[in-house]
């Protein structure tokens, strides 16, 4: 297998010798390609300041992380933002859709910084499209849409690049249960008859189960991690549900 992300022996502090916050604390692991791994941990536990070194929105204090064999705590400049439009793709809670363009024209818009070729884009964006169920909305602008469908929106605009990885922040935490099932369901579609690999942080047990794996942050480092297997998605919230029990959270933030 190939891995598409290695952590390794990863460090993020805050603050200064007198006041020092250990936001991640030698936190290493490997992210298969066309694996879907869920994030999990109380507030404060250091899993969105992992996302963000992982996306390269923040840096690391020490140690490495890799996004197929490039280093991402190495690059700079525009290296990186080259990386980042190319080789990672970004779904967010808020959706960050550019309000002054239709759903087509916020797809689009990563092909065209890059220079595709029109008839290109536009039989990429309407692939993607149809794969997704957002096709009768292409010409919406985001206040016309549905939560769901700026967020379905949302992650077409992510893989439309074919990224190596897709890395998505509490995506279901602006939607209500029914948009939140609908956009789960694109997810496990895209991985599984996609290949495409998924790394999602989120604070709920449902959202997870519809991962492949689960690593649970404490404190700033791995707790533990759980696997789906052969468990049906029912099963499989169980145990999550058992493992935010063990990290002693308040139960009613995972559900």
């Amino acid at each position: 297998m190939e891995n598409i992300l290695k952590v390794e022996k990863v460090e993020k502090y805050y603050g200064n010798r007198s006041s020092l916050t250990k936001a991640i604390n030698d936190i290493s692991f490997d992210v298969q390609k066309g694996e879907f791994v869920a994030i999990m941990g109380a507030s404060g536990s250091g899993k969105t300041t992992l996302l963000n070194v992982i996306s390269t929105i923040d840096n690391v204090t020490s140690g490495n992380i890799y996004v197929g064999r490039t280093d991402v705590t190495k690059l700079k400049g525009n290296d990186l933002n080259r990386f980042r439009r190319e080789e990672l793709g970004f779904i967010f809670q808020d959706f960050n859709l550019l309000d002054t363009l239709t759903a087509y024209e916020n797809i689009a818009l990563a092909l065209s910084i890059q220079n595709i070729n029109p008839k290109e884009i536009d039989k990429r964006v309407k692939n993607v499209a149809l794969k997704l169920d957002i096709l009768d909305i292409l010409n919406k602008y985001p206040h016309e849409m549905s939560g769901g469908q700026k967020q379905r929106v949302a992650c077409a605009r992510a893989i439309i690049t074919n990224p190596k990885l897709i890395l998505a922040d509490e995506p279901t935490g602006a939607l209500d249960s029914k948009s939140s099932r609908m956009l789960l369901e694109r997810f496990e579609y895209l991985n599984k008859e996609l290949d495409t690999t998924i790394l999602m942080v989120t604070h709920d047990a449902f959202s997870a189960s519809y991962a492949g794996r689960v690593i649970f942050i404490k404190d700033g480092r791995l707790f533990k991690e759980i696997y789906k297997g052969n468990d049906t998605r029912k099963v499989f919230f169980n145990k999550i549900i058992d493992i935010v029990t063990l990290l002693g959270g308040d139960l009613n933030d995972a559900l």
